[in-house]
């Protein structure tokens, strides 16, 4: 019997790998296309030799062609962190439209079923707490954040878009905070910054008074979420992944300083532009539709993403 194919842009990336590593695991043969941007080839050396694991590099912003029959598109590449995509705005920019529309004319002429991983970006600054996914959501279009956010709601406009005129299987996923091993050390994210400052005795830097939210998902909750959204179906409208469990910044802080011995205090830096003030996920369509849900407390996910930090492979 034929194996099914599964193409992953991005998959190199933080999650990107993680998926290529589950989708090998359930029996699929993936092709994973990355420009190490913002992946790197460590995260996937260990599927090299794999039989059923194809790497290509390429920026899918330019045309993708791939050779023989394929299942799914899984369009995962992107600019997510804050300093990479401030740094990148107009690559962000085109990733989230050229690479979505790339990503979907592959799907169309492979017949293949499409998901596109979004963002809970796509809310902004929200008005709603928590965040359900018929939201619009709060975004300036024209902040320094926008390249990020708006190119995933163009993604997603445009995947509704193909879905309707070309009658395409299509997915959207709407990614909460996720955090977990493999994140890069100079991510920008508030995890692997936190962990990073902490293990070398460096201060931790909160911004504002650290009494934002957010809502951290341990990667291993997420991927199998993913997968569950993957092979399922009738689920055109985007979905929201994440954990509901909500912190505020400065318990974030504190609590790595429980687990990490250091040296390190906490500092309070101004609050960048745009910065949403809380983020959580409503998660009751998943929960009903997926049968998912989050199992890993952010103290367990959190120890363990540590003791990958500690490794010296993770320092890149």
């Amino acid at each position: 019997m034929r194996k099914k194919t599964v193409v992953i842009t991005g998959g190199a990336g933080f999650i990107g790998s993680h998926l290529c590593d589950k989708l090998l695991g359930e029996g699929f043969r993936v092709i994973s296309l990355d420009n190490f941007i913002t992946g790197s080839i460590k995260n996937i050396r260990h599927l090299l030799r794999e039989k059923d694991f194809i790497f290509k590099k390429h920026n899918v912003s330019g045309y993708i062609k791939i050779k023989g029959k394929v299942d799914y598109v899984l369009h995962f590449a992107s600019l997510a962190s804050p300093v990479d995509y401030l740094r990148s705005p107009i690559p962000t920019l085109k990733v989230g439209s050229l690479g979505t529309h790339n990503a979907l004319g592959l799907a169309k002429e492979k017949k293949a079923v499409f998901l596109l991983a979004s963002t809970s970006e796509v809310y902004g600054d929200p008005l709603v707490h928590p965040q359900p996914e018929e939201y619009w959501g709060n975004v300036n279009p024209i902040g320094i954040r926008g390249c990020y956010d708006e190119s995933k709601r163009f993604a997603e406009a445009i995947t509704m878009a193909y879905h309707r005129t070309h009658r395409m299987d299509t997915r959207i996923v709407r990614i909460f905070n996720t955090y977990g091993p493999r994140m890069r050390v100079k991510d920008g994210r508030v995890v692997p910054n936190f962990i990073y400052q902490a293990l070398n005795d460096e201060p931790l830097t909160v911004y504002g008074k650290g009494l934002q939210t957010r809502s951290f998902c341990y990667i291993s909750d997420l991927i199998e979420g993913i997968y569950r959204l993957m092979l399922s179906r009738n689920i055109f409208y985007p979905l929201n992944l994440g954990n509901p469990g909500e912190f505020t910044i400065i318990e974030l802080a504190k609590l790595i300083l429980k687990i990490v011995p250091t040296e390190s205090r906490i500092i309070l830096k101004p609050l960048p532009e745009d910065d949403p003030k809380q983020r959580r996920p409503d998660i009751g369509k998943a929960k009903k539709m997926l049968k998912w849900r989050p199992h890993v407390e952010l103290r367990e996910g959190l120890a363990k993403t540590i003791d990958w930090f500690k490794r010296p492979a993770a320092l890149y």
